[in-house]
């Protein structure tokens, strides 16, 4: 990430009266499969939200904690934001995810601001002007007390789809019809979030799918981290993956002066982690400087989008100077994944394009894009 796209530090909370809805009969952990989907997308509680000036003006907003799906099928809790436009409002429904901002509660950006990130306001101002309703998931862990399943692109994917059922309750005159679109980890929660919907969304119709330098390949990806300043993107995916496999064992798989800096994971967010890997070599991150397959195989299953059929049309966007996710690997291996299925894949090059620049370069094509799909 480019150093001079910090954010400074101020913490923000929501204001209201909390309205409480029951969710009767049902245990909100070890409940079957079953019942949990049955639930999922049930709103627990909602606050007025105050939104960052650049969409105050654009949208009223609720901080919502909602039942959702754990990977393993039980039901948890999650929580964000369901924004609705004050003018011409269409009654459709967008999710917005957010790329990274940290494995802490406090880097859930419905309570922190400054983990709200730039490229995310501009990205949802676009989808507001619509006339849509956006639902911003925080994703499953941030802001609740379970470990964020990081990385783990089926969390993610379910919390986005719930944030649209929740929206449904809150608002009757919301329609079925809804689309995804993502930045980052958010990008690849929406490709996921395409391939669970035929399964997952009951009498929800995703309509498009938009993923903006979206993580994908991470067993390639990773190895090519150690010794880079992306080693603490590699670190958070290590604990993201041993909230969903507890085999997965960080301590035993970090070196000596990475598990030193573990304490950066509970108190920072995204900048200060980094920092705080970005000066190791690759013995000093990682026993030996490397994952192990096994390790690596496991990201895979867990990590990797396009491993099914997407329900819906795919807008793949992708800058050229990218320095987190590189784009080689979403103009090669992602690309061909999803040519394999029969949903068609739009796939946009931004020359010069950073990774937080990709998204500030789309956000109105983006957002035409996602209108021609509804249409």
């Amino acid at each position: 990430m480019n150093r001079a796209l910090r954010r400074p530090l101020a913490r923000w909370a929501a204001a209201g009266q909390v309205v409480l809805v029951a969710v009767t009969g049902v245990s909100l952990t070890g409940t079957p499969a079953a019942a949990a989907a049955a639930v999922a997308g049930t709103v627990l509680a909602a606050t007025p939200a105050v939104l960052p000036t650049e969409l105050s003006s654009l949208a009223t907003g609720k901080r919502i904690s909602y039942v959702s799906t754990s990977v393993n099928g039980g039901a948890i809790t999650a929580t964000g934001l369901v924004l609705t436009p004050t003018t011409d409002k269409q009654n459709k429904t967008v999710v917005w995810g957010h790329g990274t901002t940290g494995l802490a509660d406090n880097c859930a950006p419905s309570v922190n601001q400054d983990v709200f990130w730039p490229e995310a306001r501009q990205a949802i101002a676009a989808l507001l002007a619509k006339g849509w309703t956006v639902t911003a998931p925080d994703y499953p862990g941030l802001g609740t007390p379970s470990a964020h399943p990081y990385l783990i692109g089926a969390a993610d994917g379910r919390s986005m789809i719930d944030s649209v059922k929740a929206a449904r309750r809150l608002d009757s005159s919301l329609g079925v019809q809804y689309a995804v679109d993502g930045h980052s980890q958010g990008g690849q929660g929406s490709l996921f979030a395409g391939e669970l919907a035929p399964a997952y969304d009951g009498d929800l119709v995703l309509r498009a799918v938009a993923a903006i330098a979206p993580v994908s390949n991470v067993d390639l990806l990773a190895p090519l981290i150690p010794g880079t300043p992306g080693q603490g993107y590699l670190v958070m995916a290590l604990y993201g993956l041993q909230a969903v496999d507890p085999s997965v064992k960080p301590d035993t798989l970090l070196a000596a002066p990475a598990r030193q800096r573990t304490s950066v994971l509970q108190t920072g967010c995204l900048y200060e982690i980094l920092d705080a890997y970005a000066s190791l070599k690759p013995a000093e991150l990682l026993v030996g400087g490397a994952l192990p397959q096994t390790v690596l195989t496991k990201l895979a299953r867990y990590d990797n989008p396009a491993q099914s059929a997407s329900s819906a049309p795919i807008l793949l966007v992708q800058g050229t100077d990218d320095e987190a996710v590189p784009y080689d690997f979403t103009a090669g291996p992602l690309l061909d994944e999803l040519h394999a299925y029969s949903q068609p894949v739009t796939f946009v090059t931004v020359p010069g394009g950073t990774h937080d620049g990709a998204v500030f370069a789309t956000t109105n094509d983006v957002a035409g894009w996602i209108a021609g799909r509804f249409a």
